[in-house]
């Protein structure tokens, strides 16, 4: 089964990811080089800081689009420029602190430069390609899935953040200032460095926004191995708890069945186990298949040609969806609010209530939701983990239902 075609008039945004070595920047090239070739104006770029894409087209590449074939643009973010532009007011602070402290300045420079900021503002690039750009399609090459699930968690993360606990600490630090600045110096924070703060905040709540969107999903690379599919399984439960769409899977370097060589036919059977049992996992998600080639799929030729083996004819951008995968409604005794946990385990799923807040922790992986005004005036009844989905029950608390 192949992924539905979307519907026209808005940018659709494709997201690769997988673990390591898995050949994601090669199926993400060869993605975006096949719709191009069916007449899409796409361009493809890459939030991981190995800039394989370059590798994988065989051309160099810069931080504005370049024009690898007619339809086909591609991009190598240039994260020093950006980092710069976004983050000049806190690592000015940040820099000052380290001087003041006696780290030596070039020393100093390698400190301030936060970890995950590449991915970050490749993230922030790809926002304003899909909001300002000419794009049919925007493919992206993420990071291996570790990094990439966090850095997809930034942006809700941040925005809890700002809003509830930042405010405070600024209105405290305006009082105390002009006292602490006596004693203190320059190191304490200016205006401008929560200006700065406040400001990627919002640009981060754009990424979200583009990264939820209808228009948006994800594909999970795997080789059809056992550690990959498990971890596969496990990225698939974490990208859904964070509210992303996953439209299909993509196995890479499958081995052809029928082989009379005991080696190759030992290996296709056991991808062949392995395969049925990732399908038997995820029913309908389109399971997509590469095989293994006889050499290296590198530069523009290949690469359309893997893309358009990999669709089969059907339109690579396809997969769009607008299924929810947070739902609340109204039941007989009070509210249920379901969220899509596919292949989540019981015994790795942990909730609780926070206030106005439901926090969910999946394998290590926590999610914080605000609840609607009408849950907020609830109490949890029991929750249920079934056909991958968490239900939750809310009842109307009678101390405070009345009140608005």
């Amino acid at each position: 089964m192949q992924p539905q075609t979307p519907a026209p008039g808005a940018t659709r945004v494709l997201l690769f990811t997988g673990k390591g070595g898995v050949g994601k920047t090669t199926a993400s090239a060869a993605t975006a080089a096949a719709a191009a070739a069916r007449g899409s104006k796409t361009l493809v770029l890459s939030t991981d800081p190995a800039h394989s894409l370059a590798d994988a087209f065989g051309t160099p590449l810069t931080g504005s689009p370049t024009e690898l074939d007619t339809g086909l643009y591609a991009l190598q973010v240039d994260t020093q420029a950006a980092f710069e532009q976004s983050w000049r007011d806190v690592q000015g602070y940040l820099l000052g602190l380290l001087e003041r402290a006696g780290v030596d300045a070039l020393q100093a420079e390698e400190l301030t430069v936060l970890p995950g900021a590449e991915e970050v503002l490749a993230l922030l690039e790809l926002t304003r390609q899909v909001t300002t750009g000419p794009w049919d399609l925007v493919v992206v090459d993420c990071a291996p899935t570790g990094e990439t699930l966090r850095l997809l968690a930034l942006p809700e993360a941040l925005s809890w953040y700002v809003q509830r606990v930042f405010p405070a600490q600024r209105r405290a630090l305006r009082a105390v200032r002009p006292l602490l600045s006596r004693v203190s110096g320059p190191a304490v924070p200016r205006d401008d460095l929560f200006d700065a703060v406040e400001r990627l905040h919002r640009e981060l709540l754009q990424v979200r926004a583009v990264l939820t969107a209808p228009t948006t999903s994800v594909r999970v690379v795997l080789t059809p191995e056992a550690v990959v599919v498990a971890e596969a399984r496990r990225t698939l439960t974490s990208l859904a708890l964070y509210g992303y769409r996953v439209d299909a899977l993509i196995a890479n370097r499958v081995f052809p069945a029928g082989s009379s060589e005991p080696f190759l036919a030992g290996w296709a059977h056991a991808q062949a186990e392995q395969l049925a049992r990732v399908r038997a996992d995820v029913g309908e998600l389109p399971v997509l298949e590469s095989p293994y080639r006889a050499c290296e799929p590198v530069g523009l030729p290949a690469l359309t040609e893997l893309g358009q083996a990999l669709h089969g004819g059907a339109d690579p951008a396809g997969g769009a969806s607008e299924a929810q995968l947070v739902q609340v409604e109204r039941t007989t005794d009070g509210f249920a609010l379901s969220l899509a946990l596919p292949l989540a385990q019981r015994e790795d799923l942990q909730l609780s209530r926070s206030g106005d807040e439901l926090v969910v922790t999946v394998a290590g992986h926590r999610r914080v939701l605000a609840l609607p005004s009408a849950l907020r005036r609830c109490v949890v009844a029991g929750a249920v983990l079934a056909d991958g989905r968490l239900r939750v029950r809310f009842e109307p608390d009678p101390a405070l239902w009345m009140q608005r």
